[in-house]
């Protein structure tokens, strides 16, 4: 069996309702926390369908949800209640092992503070899931070279974080989490540690990287950030408010 055929068999198993292009869904999905006692319900039933190679921005003030959201949708977490399908797989029945396995895998995670190893080049960096993932060591730099190609930092691959600027660092973290080619870029706040001139500047690469086919959740507050997406999603009270699609080029 092919891996194309094994990918369309997990399609197939989606809802029938589902588009076949579908790489997110979440029915009814539900996250509640004991927290002494008390239980906090922060996700109350999302529904949500991600289309292939969508640029997506889930918005929402603080105590929304959309923290609890993003490590549903990341596999960081698993939930209360309600099912969840990513890229076919239905991820909210896996064991812990299996989850990591998806995770590793499907996602590539962008963060706020950059997440960087400050003695390691920005190569050794990008190389770094590759090398968890067991690729020989010729394949690991040419795959990590030509990621950070993508985001135009070849002329600084042999530089460690503190010979770069904090746009250029979270451009090695967004080249990082693109070397193992996801299914989904998720952003959590990517511009938090950048000044409004570098987030317009990374927000242009995530807009070309979409423009290239790559699939991308933004998880943002601010308003101008998620402008750039061609869908906004807006959480209050772990509810969907609004699902609305923006006038960002397409």
């Amino acid at each position: 069996m092919t891996a194309i055929d094994t990918t369309a068999e997990r399609m197939a198993m989606l809802p029938s309702d589902v588009p076949r292009d579908a790489i997110i869904v979440t029915r009814n999905l539900q996250r509640d926390y004991d927290m002494g006692g008390e239980v906090v319900h922060a996700l109350r039933g999302v529904d949500l369908v991600l289309r292939r190679n969508e640029f997506i921005a889930i918005m929402g003030p603080s105590g929304s949800g959309k923290s609890t959201f993003m490590n549903l949708i990341g596999c960081l977490d698993t939930p209360t209640a309600g099912e969840y399908w990513l890229n076919g797989h239905r991820v909210s029945e896996l064991p812990d092992d299996a989850l990591a396995r998806i995770r590793n895998k499907e996602i590539g995670f962008v963060f706020q503070t950059f997440n960087l190893l400050p003695r390691a080049s920005a190569l050794n960096n990008v190389e770094l899931p590759l090398v968890y993932a067991g690729v020989k060591t010729r394949q690991r730099r040419e795959l990590a070279s030509e990621a950070l190609r993508r985001v135009s930092l070849a002329d600084r691959m042999h530089h460690r974080p503190n010979e770069l600027s904090g746009g250029q660092r979270q451009r090695v973290a967004i080249a990082r989490a693109l070397v193992n080619q996801p299914s989904i870029l998720l952003a959590d706040e990517p511009t938090g540690n950048l000044d409004s001139a570098t987030s317009e500047e990374i927000m242009s690469l995530f807009e070309a990287l979409h423009h290239d086919g790559q699939t991308i959740v933004l998880v943002t507050h601010e308003t101008d950030i998620a402008a750039h997406a061609q869908r906004q999603v807006h959480l209050k009270d772990g509810r969907v408010e609004r699902d609305f699609t923006t006038g960002a080029a397409q």
